[in-house]
């Protein structure tokens, strides 16, 4: 069964471009699924966090 690949590419003048990351893991031809806290494979079952780091300054400040 073919898979829907709408939106995983974008077209800027004469070359493609990904719209999506790749897994490291799977390689290029596999793309890390978009959430809203995280990317995913569905393939491997890779994961990676979309949160930032807190700041240092901010949480040394609210900790005295």
């Amino acid at each position: 069964m073919a898979k829907a690949r709408v939106g995983l590419y974008e077209v800027k003048g004469e070359t493609l471009q990904r719209t999506h990351r790749s897994c490291p893991k799977c390689g290029p031809g596999t793309f890390l699924a978009e959430h809203k806290d995280r990317r995913s494979c569905g393939r491997c079952g890779y994961s990676e966090s979309k949160a930032a780091p807190a700041a240092k300054g901010k949480a040394a400040k609210s900790a005295a």
